[in-house]
């Protein structure tokens, strides 16, 4: 569902069809209201599919919420109907989840639910770093290729910020600077002795090669993907990978811009 916009430089997000429990409701009465109230649509069948506690770092709550994910069943040719809280609807397919600016933790209950990397990692293995720490990466480039920079930003499970930086890497593509981003996030949340992350960047190339969707083809990725893939492989129990819009990403793009400015500046000084 597409909420419609609040303020008028808010973002416009999509999320999945939710509300929120009333005094004296079950869960399934909940959702079946929920339904009706926001979707127009009477329910036939409600069924618990699972549950997942969350906490959001976007936004002034930073919140930690349990959602109770349903799957509803419609009498045939049912019709959707919008309520003043929603302006559109898209039924979507997994492959077509990028497509869309999702909310947080609307992102985070879509990856659980479909989440199977190529490294055989599970749902499971997935739902430990929904409530684990998140590395923020992300790659800078002024020229493509040109002098480039990392930047990560890592939060722990609690919500507290456990470090931020970033690095000058010479010159490179925007995409070799993607992937060295990440393994530098990667390198951090190793000396930190996470053991079940969630990594997250705004190249939603990378992370859909990360999730096994596309496979790499540019040679110049394939050692910085194999790195990435034994750091992972030796260091971590859990880890996934999360595709945001680029304003979600802000401090580590922050940082990997303060490194390339910063690595500048030294020069000058000399």
């Amino acid at each position: 569902m597409k909420k419609r916009a609040g303020r008028s430089l808010d973002p416009v997000f999509w999320e999945l069809p939710t509300g929120k429990i009333k005094f004296g409701e079950q869960p399934e009465e909940a959702m079946a209201r929920t339904a009706l109230e926001y979707l127009g649509v009477q329910v036939r069948k409600v069924e618990l599919r699972d549950v997942v506690t969350f906490l959001a770092f976007s936004g002034s709550s930073q919140m930690a919420n349990l959602y109770i994910i349903y799957e509803l069943s419609v009498k045939e040719g049912a019709k959707i109907q919008p309520s003043e809280r929603y302006s559109a609807y898209k039924f979507l397919k997994k492959s077509e989840f990028s497509k869309v600016r999702l909310e947080e933790a609307t992102s985070a209950v879509l990856d659980l639910e479909n989440e199977k990397d190529e490294s055989g990692r599970t749902a499971e293995n997935f739902r430990e770093t929904v409530n684990g720490a998140t590395v923020y990466v992300d790659g800078s480039s002024r020229g493509n290729p040109g002098p480039a920079g990392v930047g990560y930003y890592i939060i722990g499970e609690n919500g507290e910020t456990l470090k931020r930086g970033g690095e000058f890497i010479g010159f490179a593509t925007s995409r070799v600077a993607e992937y060295y981003a990440l393994k530098t996030g990667i390198e951090q949340a190793k000396e930190l002795g996470l053991k079940s992350v969630r990594f997250v960047g705004d190249n939603l190339m990378m992370i859909n090669q990360m999730n096994g969707i596309y496979k790499i083809k540019n040679r110049d990725l394939l050692p910085i993907y194999a790195d990435i893939r034994k750091l992972i492989n030796e260091n971590f129990e859990a880890v996934s990978f999360t595709h945001v819009q680029r304003e979600q990403n802000g401090v580590a793009d922050e940082e990997a811009n303060k490194a390339i400015d910063g690595h500048f500046d030294r020069d000058v000084l000399k």
